[in-house]
């Protein structure tokens, strides 16, 4: 089994779980024991200043907190782009990797570039996922730093589908429900 950390996971039209319907997923961790992942492309209407002081350092303010995923949804991660990538307490697509819970954030906040704050994240169990990818719930594409810190998340599905041109660029122009096409 080949690691796809560090990949997307685009849903497919065939994903039927709402929690996933039309979601980019950028996997942080794929083994054996299972993987974790992140949901890039779903927004919250709440602001990371409504976490707690401490991350204030680290993101812009008016940033938003984005739903990384349906599991643990009051865990809070943070993505960064790290100028030392040895300072990531795991890292997933070249110099950007998960912020040290542990970590001094006001320090850590002039070693980053960017960050971003998720609440939740997406699980599967052992072999949960491959079984997934086998039902074709999910299209695997090569991820790029700029689809982590997307301005436009809400069009991340589209963009990323389009990159990867073929029969998926086609699907990318899908209405989400089309039904009402």
């Amino acid at each position: 089994m080949e690691s796809l950390r560090g990949q997307l996971l685009v849903a497919s039209p065939a994903l039927l779980d709402p929690n996933f319907h039309r979601t980019v997923v950028l996997v942080v961790e794929h083994g054996e024991e299972g993987a974790l992942g992140l949901v890039l492309n779903r927004v919250s209407s709440g602001e990371v200043a409504e976490v707690g002081p401490p991350l204030d350092d680290l993101i812009e303010p008016g940033a938003r907190i984005h739903q990384g995923g349906p599991v643990e949804p009051a865990a809070v991660l943070v993505v960064a782009e790290f100028d030392d990538p040895e300072e990531a307490a795991a890292l997933v697509l070249g110099d950007i990797g998960l912020v040290p819970g542990d970590g001094d954030l006001e320090a850590l906040a002039d070693r980053t570039r960017r960050a971003r704050v998720f609440a939740g994240y997406a699980g599967w169990g052992a072999g949960q996922l491959d079984d997934e990818l086998t039902e074709e719930s999910w299209i695997v594409a090569p991820a790029e730093p700029e689809d982590v810190f997307s301005e436009f998340p809400e069009e991340l599905w589209s963009q990323v589908l389009r990159r990867k041109g073929g029969h998926y660029a086609i699907v990318a122009r899908m209405p989400p429900d089309p039904s009402v096409n």
